[in-house]
């Protein structure tokens, strides 16, 4: 389990192929900041971007350590199979603070950036949200983007989904890759995990007796 609370950013700094077809994922070396890894151990869950991944090998030397990605999970994610800025969160720990809200670290859905502009001292980040997500988006619930737990400031329905508006401060902005997002960027959504389960028991019919 994650929080959402980003504990470094860190970079994809190489992607190597596990085989020759599509149906082979890929390795990746991440880079982090210094000192990051002095907790880690082999086997430990990181997030990236929201996705929750396993430690293959590390360097605490090099601050570098390397996960294998499933050809699937390439599939549902974006931003894992190229090199470049990835937001980093470290397993959530029994005793930790919950800061954000729980987050399993599985990806539910890709968005796209529609807008992402300063605001006052702000930035005001807008997301459309694939329709079988937009049930699960609420006024003043929280998402995960990108790994990064945010509240909803708007929702507005559309027929293709809905646009979700974020507010970001600016220590956010300085301190995830969320900074580097632009209009027309894919997201990593992943929904509220209660939202999840109350939308299940809607959906389920009720037992007979």
């Amino acid at each position: 389990m994650f929080t959402g609370i980003i504990t470094g950013m860190g970079r994809i700094a190489a992607v190597q192929s596990l085989g020759d077809t599509p149906a082979h994922g890929k390795r990746l070396v991440i880079e982090t900041p210094a000192g990051y890894l002095d907790d880690v151990g082999l086997g430990d869950s990181i997030a990236l971007n929201g996705a929750c991944m396993t430690v293959t090998s590390f360097d605490k030397v090099a601050g570098s350590f390397t996960v294998d990605v499933s050809a699937e999970s390439l599939d549902k994610t974006t931003g894992l199979a190229q090199t470049g800025p990835v937001n980093l969160e470290k397993a959530l720990q029994a005793h930790d603070r919950l800061g954000g809200h729980l987050v399993s670290g599985h990806v539910d859905g890709l968005g796209r950036v529609t807008h992402f502009a300063q605001l006052g001292e702000s930035w005001e980040l807008r997301i459309l949200a694939p329709a079988d997500l937009a049930r699960y988006v609420a006024y003043k619930g929280s998402i995960t983007v990108n790994g990064v737990s945010l509240t909803v400031n708007r929702v507005h329905d559309q027929a293709d989904g809905c646009e979700l508006s974020i507010n970001l401060i600016p220590h956010t902005v300085e301190n995830t890759a969320l900074g580097v997002l632009v209009p027309g960027s894919q997201v990593n959504l992943e929904i509220d995990l209660i939202a999840r389960y109350v939308g299940r028991m809607m959906d389920r019919p009720a037992a007979s007796s």
